[in-house]
């Protein structure tokens, strides 16, 4: 066993998948209550990875794997974005040859290794007694993996596109929300004054989460979800009329990085996948804004208008939390202390019907969180549908 002195007990805590701000608010809280609470705390860095790749060996230096969370390093990162712990796209349970450990190649030679054993190994080597991951539902689900091999595992949902089932909130959604809008709102000035259409992309690979809202507060026109395929000259004719009737001449549309139109499939960066099989998205709004482009003549007297596209990417995931991402990480950290204390594991701490809650850890992998388009989304109008608000949750249409 690693040099490490117990007390009440050891938790550990990683993040993985893509940054959000939120996280270190989240592992503050976890660290901060289980320091007083008795308990020790270990930042396993790099995700999955880091759990990985861990040197059983007291003569190793893991340092780059590991570190003890003190009060005075977390307060440090408690009010900023990303993650002081790092991340990592790593799925243990599927490793590809060339990603396995360098001290493990001899032992794990398939083209594809289930290092589970290997994970478990380390988390008993390190002492710790309980996992607290925070993440999506790729990392999450390699939680509920562990769970069922006897990991007492917590888990905290975290992500901007806000799909983690069993959950109304994630953390990194609310910011990427605001941000959405300020953007969009500051592209306006651009798109108003060469009275151009404005196409904007952002985040959501299933889920529309991420263009509805902000749509419906305002922010843009007209916005198309990966949950419906739409059809390219009905929104060439939507935006052309937004605009016309706008005094300032621009109109604006989300896209979401997943969307489709009808006849057209997911646009990809490239053929290479992640860890968890998934391709990186990206390009829709371009393929869009030439679309447009070249329809827009038909429905504006024969002249074609021109473009502004932007993607919005990485410019709101980066940077520090807004106040619900300041304020729900704080709330998830501790609803996982107060259910370790209790002796309870295999859950997923989340929020329900607008209050604090947990439910069974395996809803991350026995479901999937998407735009109810009946209920939410207009395809006719392509843009949200809502007739009363009444008794909804506070992000509208994120219930299950």
């Amino acid at each position: 066993m690693a040099n490490i002195k117990k007390t009440k007990g050891v938790i550990g805590i990683l993040t993985g998948g893509g940054d959000v701000p939120g996280l270190n608010p989240a592992i503050r809280a976890v660290t901060i209550r289980a320091l007083r609470e008795g308990y020790q705390v270990i930042g396993l860095r790099r995700g999955w990875l880091g759990i990985s790749s861990i040197i059983r060996d007291k003569a190793a230096d893991n340092s780059e794997w590991y570190q003890v969370l003190t009060e005075e390093v977390v307060n440090k990162a408690g009010r900023t974005g990303g993650t002081f712990l790092h991340t990592s796209r790593t799925r243990p349970s599927s490793m590809a040859k060339s990603d396995v450990p360098a001290h493990l190649r001899e032992t794990y030679t398939a083209e594809k290794n289930d290092l589970t054993p290997e994970v478990i190994k380390n988390l008993d080597y390190l002492g710790i007694d309980y996992l607290i991951p925070i993440g999506g539902d790729d990392t999450l689900s390699y939680g509920v993996r562990l769970y069922q091999e006897g990991v007492k595992v917590v888990a905290i949902p975290k992500t901007m596109d806000n799909d983690v089932p069993g959950t109304e909130y994630c953390i990194g959604f609310s910011t990427c929300v605001t941000r959405t809008i300020q953007l969009t709102h500051s592209l306006r000035t651009s798109a108003g004054s060469h009275e151009r259409l404005l196409v904007l992309e952002v985040f959501g690979r299933y889920a529309g989460f991420t263009a509805m809202l902000p749509t419906m507060a305002g922010a843009a026109d007209r916005c198309v979800i990966p949950e419906h395929k739409f059809d390219m000259d009905r929104l060439t004719e939507l935006l052309v009329y937004d605009r016309n009737k706008n005094p300032s001449k621009y109109s604006v549309v989300l896209v979401s990085e997943g969307a489709m139109y009808e006849g057209g499939e997911m646009v990809f960066q490239n053929a290479s996948t992640d860890a968890y099989g998934h391709a990186k998205l990206g390009g829709i709004g371009d393929l869009v804004s030439a679309e447009l482009k070249e329809r827009s003549a038909k429905f504006n007297n024969g002249k074609k208008l021109n473009i502004i596209t932007q993607k919005l990417g990485y410019m709101v995931r980066g940077g520090d939390p807004d106040a619900l991402d300041s304020i729900v990480p704080m709330a998830y950290g501790n609803l996982a202390l107060d259910l370790l204390l209790d002796g309870v594991h295999g859950r997923l701490v989340v929020l329900r019907n607008g209050r604090y809650d947990n439910m069974p850890i395996d809803a991350v992998t026995s479901s999937k969180k998407l735009v109810d388009v009946s209920k939410f989304y207009n395809t006719e109008r392509l843009r949200p549908s809502y007739k009363s608000f009444e008794m909804k949750p506070l992000l509208i249409m994120t219930s299950e």
